[in-house]
C-alpha cells in the first residue's frame, strides 16, 4: 500500500496519532498552529487540514490563509505572448527530473520585501523524501543550452495540487511552468491548485481569492478521489 494510503488509513483506525488538532481554525494573519516537528507525516497530515508550514525553522509556524488563493486549471489565463513563447520552443519543459535543484533555486532567489528565505535545509530534505514518495512534484524549464532557468515545485493529494514556490532567472520562465502544469492537471481534471497567499502576480494568470470555508469545501472534495502518485516524468504538455 502506498504511504500516503497506509498513513490515511492509519488515522482513521486511530492507529497513529494526530499532529494537528482535527480543525484548524486560522487567526487573523491565517497562523492556525505552531510547533511540533517537520517531517514527511506532519506535511502530509497538515495539507489534508487545510494549512502548510510556514518555513522550517522552529518553532515551525503553521499557516491556513483567509482568504486563500486558488488556481482552477482550466481558468489559467495565458497571454498571447506566452502562448507565443510556448510555441516558439525557445524553452524546454519537463517534470520531476531536477527536483532538488528546483527548491534550491526557489531558496535563492531574492524576493522583494524578504530576507534570507523560509526554504531551510530541513524542508528541502523533507520534500525531498516526499519527491521520492511521488507525493511531491516539480516542474523544470530549460533554455536552447539545457541550463535550468525556470520552475515550481508543489505536492498533490486527492485531485489538489498544492504549489510551494516557484522561480524564474529568465523572463516568463516561471510563467511556462505554470502554463506546463495547467495544462496537465487540466488533462486529468484536477479540481485546482492551491497558490496560497494572494499576489497580483498569480491573479493576472486566473487566480481567485475564496474564503476559508470554501477553501475547506473544495479540499474535501478533492480528497475524496484518490490520489496520483507516480512519476511525472513522461508528461506531456501538448
Amino acid at each position: 500500500m502506498a504511504l500516503f494510503k497506509k498513513f490515511m488509513a492509519d488515522l482513521a483506525a486511530g492507529k497513529r496519532s494526530e499532529a494537528f488538532p482535527k480543525t484548524l481554525e486560522p487567526d487573523g494573519y491565517g497562523l492556525v498552529f505552531v510547533g511540533g516537528e517537520l517531517s514527511v507525516y506532519t506535511v502530509i497530515e497538515a495539507y489534508i487540514k487545510g494549512s502548510f508550514p510556514w518555513t522550517g525553522s522552529h518553532p515551525i509556524p503553521w499557516f491556513s490563509p483567509d482568504p486563500r488563493l486558488v488556481l482552477f486549471p482550466k481558468m489559467f489565463k495565458a497571454s498571447r505572448s506566452l502562448r507565443k513563447l510556448a510555441r516558439q520552443k525557445k524553452f524546454t519543459v519537463s517534470f520531476d527530473l531536477r527536483f532538488r535543484e528546483v527548491m534550491e533555486n526557489c531558496a535563492a532567489i531574492p524576493r522583494k520585501g524578504q530576507k534570507g528565505t523560509w526554504i531551510t535545509e530541513n524542508m528541502i530534505d523533507v520534500y525531498c523524501e516526499l519527491h521520492r514518495l511521488h507525493i511531491a512534484h516539480s516542474i523544470e524549464v530549460y533554455d536552447s543550452e539545457c541550463v535550468l532557468c525556470g520552475g515550481l515545485y508543489g505536492l498533490t493529494f486527492g485531485r489538489a495540487f498544492f504549489g510551494e514556490s516557484m522561480f524564474s532567472l529568465v523572463s516568463n520562465t516561471s510563467k511556462l511552468a505554470i502554463y506546463a502544469l495547467c495544462r496537465v492537471l487540466a488533462a486529468w481534471k484536477f479540481d485546482f491548485i492551491d497558490c496560497q497567499e494572494i499576489t497580483g502576480h498569480l491573479m493576472r494568470l486566473g487566480a481567485i481569492p475564496i474564503t476559508h470555508r470554501e477553501y475547506m469545501e473544495l479540499l474535501r472534495r478533492a480528497l475524496s478521489c484518490g490520489s496520483y502518485h507516480e512519476k511525472w516524468n513522461n508528461c506531456k504538455t501538448a
